[in-house]
């Protein structure tokens, strides 16, 4: 087994069952994307923070 497979497996077991369950949900979500080859269209949670502090940065120039 892979060892993020293993890894999943050991975190799906030991977080709270509605988050197990959210987990879950999600990484279902990203392997029927991966097999649609649709991978491109998720946002990394990285690039959305990204653009969030652009939006900060803006606002707080404009107050000043």
């Amino acid at each position: 087994m892979d060892t993020l497979a293993e890894m999943l497996d050991t975190k799906l077991r030991t977080w709270k069952p509605e988050t197990a369950a959210q987990v879950r949900e999600r990484v279902a979500e990203v392997i029927a994307l991966a097999d649609e080859n649709g991978l491109d269209i998720l946002r990394s949670r990285a690039a959305e923070q990204d653009v969030l502090d652009m939006i900060r940065s803006e606002e707080h120039t404009s107050e000043l």
